[in-house]
């Protein structure tokens, strides 16, 4: 099945860097999972409010710049936060990195700076980074909505 995105989206993505809106609209294309942009420009004062909710864990966020942009997994009608939604997500955003040719990071594999140049599944690349905090003894932050810019 073929998704596109609402206008409700595209409104989301108003200040967000150009090739970042063009990753989303070529995504949607990729995808076997319908999903939408829920988060795109922050202010300071929305970060700052995330920040101090634990949602967000830096007052350096690549939304205040926009230069991110948060997706939600949807099936059906409804709002989706599991796991697995974002994996074929984070796999078609990797695809539309590749089309328009820039540097992505997938908030849930934050050890790779260019999702274009992971060789595996963004399943793999999760399953990576979650296996590389726990050998370091650290929990890992996943935010599997986030895709921001590295370039």
């Amino acid at each position: 099945m073929t998704y596109k995105l609402s206008q409700r989206s595209l409104d989301r993505m108003e200040g967000v860097d150009e090739r970042l809106v063009a990753v989303a609209k070529a995504a949607i294309g990729h995808t076997e999972t319908d999903f939408g942009v829920i988060c795109g420009l922050r202010t300071i004062e929305e970060q700052r409010e995330l920040f101090n909710k634990g949602a967000s864990k830096t007052m350096k966020s690549k939304h205040i710049d926009g230069n991110a942009l948060d997706l939600m997994a949807y099936v059906g009608s409804r709002g989706s936060w599991e796991i697995k939604l974002y994996f074929d997500i984070a796999d078609a955003v990797k695809e539309a990195a590749i089309d328009v040719g820039v540097a992505m990071r997938w908030g849930a594999a934050w050890h790779i700076n260019d999702i274009r140049e992971w060789g595996g599944t963004m399943e793999e690349a999760y399953n990576a980074y979650v296996d590389l905090r726990r050998s370091q003894g650290k929990s890992p932050f996943i935010d599997g909505p986030h895709f921001e810019l590295m370039d």
